[in-house]
């Protein structure tokens, strides 16, 4: 039935025409934006978990940014070490050379008292970052000897988060303690076995300008070269188990990094839009939206065909 009020071939039309417009408006919208899920009115479900994984993602960025930090200051810490077993392997060497009968030891021990200085200094200035592990005051208020280093954040089933840390124990391998009541490595007393008692000599202090050649004195002098001896088996333990440190805190960093992006790679396959195929639809509603315009003319020309049948 054709009529002058209504027109239904233009409602038809004007219908279809208005939801190719809207599907015209949803693809240039993702080939703008270059996501499918835009915001959560596209997909609620897909959009909560990729919102909650960028979330994640960026604290991952944190975490591998820690674990660098962490890594410069036992890199700080090693390096430092190592330097330390050098100077006290002189020191030892000096020790053995005075053991030669008739040898000046005053002048051997002016040597010795620069190399001395040499690792207070080395321990001194092993800071990054305000922190230093190897000379330290462990009667201060805010002395805790566990380094801790951000490691990872996880979250399980139930959407729980937790975050782990890499433990360093710097009780075993400071240099210096300036407390009363606790010692490190160098400043700490070593007696006839070398090992760090009540009693004795430290490397920090040992001093062998007063001893002759007496047995008494050489005997002393013998214990000295074990403790400076001992010591650097103890400094060899530490930097071997803050290198042991570094590696796992540079395999963890690797891991991390690779998990942000299977993080990214995820969510990407949620949300994100294909353009090939956007831009191949977005060809398909063009060619829609031009016919579409040519049914609403052809249908709105449909009342001038009445005015004919009264001619």
């Amino acid at each position: 039935m054709n009529s002058i009020k209504t027109n239904f071939a233009a409602m038809t039309a004007l219908q279809s025409l208005n939801s190719t417009n809207k599907e015209m408006l949803k693809t240039q919208s993702r080939i703008s934006t270059g996501f499918r899920v835009a915001t959560a009115e596209d997909n609620a479900s897909y959009w909560s978990i990729a919102t909650t994984m960028r979330s994640d993602s960026k604290a991952l960025s944190t975490v591998k940014d820690a674990l660098g930090l962490g890594s410069a200051t036992v890199d700080v810490a090693y390096t430092a070490i190592n330097s330390a077993i050098d100077v006290t392997s002189e020191i030892k060497s000096k020790l053995v050379a005075a053991r030669e009968p008739g040898i000046d030891r005053a002048k051997v021990q002016g040597e010795i008292k620069e190399l001395q200085n040499q690792l207070k200094s080395v321990g001194d200035s092993a800071v990054f970052s305000g922190q230093n592990w190897l000379s330290v005051d462990s009667a201060a208020s805010n002395y805790n000897a566990s380094k801790s280093i951000v490691a990872s954040f996880t979250r399980d089933s139930s959407g729980g988060i937790s975050i782990n840390t890499i433990s360093v124990d710097t009780a075993t391998i400071k240099l210096y303690d300036s407390s009363a009541s606790a010692v490190g490595i160098l400043d700490g007393l070593r007696g006839s076995t070398g090992a760090i008692g009540a009693s004795g000599a430290s490397v920090a202090s040992l001093d062998i300008s007063a001893l002759t050649d007496s047995a008494a004195d050489l005997t002393t002098l013998e214990n000295y070269v074990k403790g400076v001896d001992s010591a650097i088996k103890e400094m060899t333990t530490a930097a071997t188990n803050l290198g042991s440190v570094k590696q796992r805190i540079g395999m963890q960093k690797d891991f991390v990094g690779a998990l942000m992006q299977a993080i990214d790679r995820g969510v990407s396959t949620l949300v994100d839009a294909d353009m090939n195929e956007e831009s191949t639809k977005l060809q398909a509603l063009q060619v829609q939206q031009q016919l579409g315009v040519q049914a609403m003319s052809i249908a709105n020309g449909s009342s001038q065909n009445i005015l004919s049948l009264f001619r």
